[in-house]
């Protein structure tokens, strides 16, 4: 599902051990990440809103922003291999406090609604997400139903 754009973002194979420790900041750009390559492309629209996200979101206020692109490869390589997708949803989970699991839904949403259509794909990992996060269905309506509204064309 993600191979093929986790490939693209990738310039030259690293290895990033899975030990490595995985920092709030670090999983929820790996979900945004994800929400970007899963229809195996990821849109300059897409990384542009990353990129934006992370500046201007208080979650990223003590973030330090020269990171972003290593932080994206890491996850890039996570998803390329082996039960890549399942491994990154795991420690996506394991890696945040409770409180900001929708947080990391909303910024997935964020990105996947850059191109002012959600693919299938992209709802299907949005699903993947909010299982992993064991989210409410209402809590995902709302989010989902909030970035309808702010992208609406009149």
């Amino acid at each position: 599902m993600l191979n093929q754009a986790a490939h693209n973002l990738i310039d030259h194979h690293e290895e990033y051990p899975l030990s490595q420790s995985v920092s709030l900041h670090d999983a929820l750009i790996f979900a945004m990440v994800m929400a970007s390559a899963v229809d195996n492309t990821m849109s300059e629209r897409e990384l542009a809103r990353i990129g934006h996200l992370v500046e201007h979101s208080p979650v990223f206020e003590d973030f330090d922003n020269s990171q972003l692109i290593s932080i994206a490869r890491r996850c890039a390589s996570m998803v390329a291999g082996p039960e890549g997708l399942d491994i990154t949803l795991e420690t996506i989970r394991d890696a945040l406090p409770k409180k900001l699991y929708d947080t990391a839904y909303a910024l997935a949403v964020e990105v996947a609604s850059a191109d002012l259509s959600v693919k299938p794909e992209e709802i299907r990992f949005l699903q993947l997400l909010r299982d992993r996060l064991d989210l409410d269905k209402l809590t995902c309506a709302a989010i989902e139903r909030s970035a309808i509204a702010r992208y609406r064309r009149a």
